[in-house]
């Protein structure tokens, strides 16, 4: 039976690539039933129709899958924040980070338009991102014209599946038009109103750049936590989940509970109040989740 990977999924077609050559295919209807649903970056054995035609008959165990964006066995997510033009937003950061930690993705935050503020407005802003570095994060800084981009990046993406987020309007196909300008992909245009970005990327596809694999992912601006329990959520902060052994309760939520070690490190200054602060907003909105059936 011959296997690939699917590298784009578009108006209900799935395009494998085995070896050098695409293969354009259907799902099987029994998926749909089973509640299947392929993905890019699924592993899958297929059977050939036609020519380049052909049905997807088996979609392989995944190692995770994403629901928004649609894509399956990622290594890593580079999340792009802008510091300015859309302004800076750790709450929005702190909640990709969580979810992209939850599905055992690894995040490499890459802040862009550094070089259009102020010494004044940096000074602002430095302070949050030492503190992510300071908490085991992969960052990248990237300049408008940065001719040292491609050098960054390129070894980060070798040999991985990557996942390209963020904000809207923050310059992702920007960045992937200069990882790969035979994409030329249109950049979004600003908001002035509404302070975001309009999307221009209408599917999903794996990109082969730098010796990997780059999903752009349009058509969101954030992540829920429809996923996460409020037990799992800690886990999501690495700063937590290194001092939460030493709780006096194993299933500790670092809400009032006595003997909290995390509590404890919040009150010294050792774990930063405002990343405390999003992740009780964070606990709220879980635990006002609605039930689902």
């Amino acid at each position: 039976m011959p296997k690939g990977q699917i590298r784009k999924a578009l108006s209900g077609f799935y395009y494998v690539q085995d070896g050098d050559q695409f293969i354009q295919c259907r799902g099987r209807g029994v998926f749909r039933n089973r509640g299947v649903n392929p993905l890019v970056g699924d592993f899958v054995d297929y059977e050939v129709e036609s020519g380049s035609d052909g049905t997807i008959t088996v979609v392989h165990e995944r190692k995770n899958a994403l629901v928004r964006p649609p894509i399956a066995n990622i290594d890593q997510a580079l999340l792009v924040f802008s510091l300015t033009e859309p302004d800076f937003n750790p709450l929005l950061l702190d909640r990709f980070l969580v979810v992209v930690e939850s599905f055992n993705v690894t995040p490499i935050i890459c802040f862009t338009k550094t070089d259009l503020l102020s010494e004044k407005e940096l000074s602002k802003i430095q302070p949050f991102l030492d503190d992510y570095r300071a908490i085991g994060y992969q960052m990248i800084e990237t300049f408008k014209d940065d001719e040292a981009l491609f050098g960054k990046i390129a070894p980060i993406l070798e040999g991985k599946i990557s996942v390209l987020a963020g904000q809207s309007g923050v310059g992702k196909s920007t960045l992937l038009n200069t990882l790969l300008p035979s994409l030329k992909l249109k950049t979004g245009i600003i908001s002035q109103a509404l302070g975001r970005g309009k999307h221009t990327t209408r599917h999903v596809e794996l990109l082969e750049v730098c010796e990997g694999l780059l999903a752009d992912t349009p058509g969101f601006s954030s992540f829920d936590f429809d996923d996460i329990s409020k037990e799992q959520l800690s886990e999501c902060f690495p700063e937590f989940q290194k001092t939460s052994e030493d709780c006096k309760f194993r299933e500790c939520l670092h809400i009032s509970e006595p003997k909290c070690a995390v509590l404890a490190l919040v009150k010294s200054g050792k774990i930063k109040e405002y990343r405390y602060k999003h992740y009780v907003k964070f606990l709220e909105e879980i635990n006002d989740r609605k039930p689902r059936y």
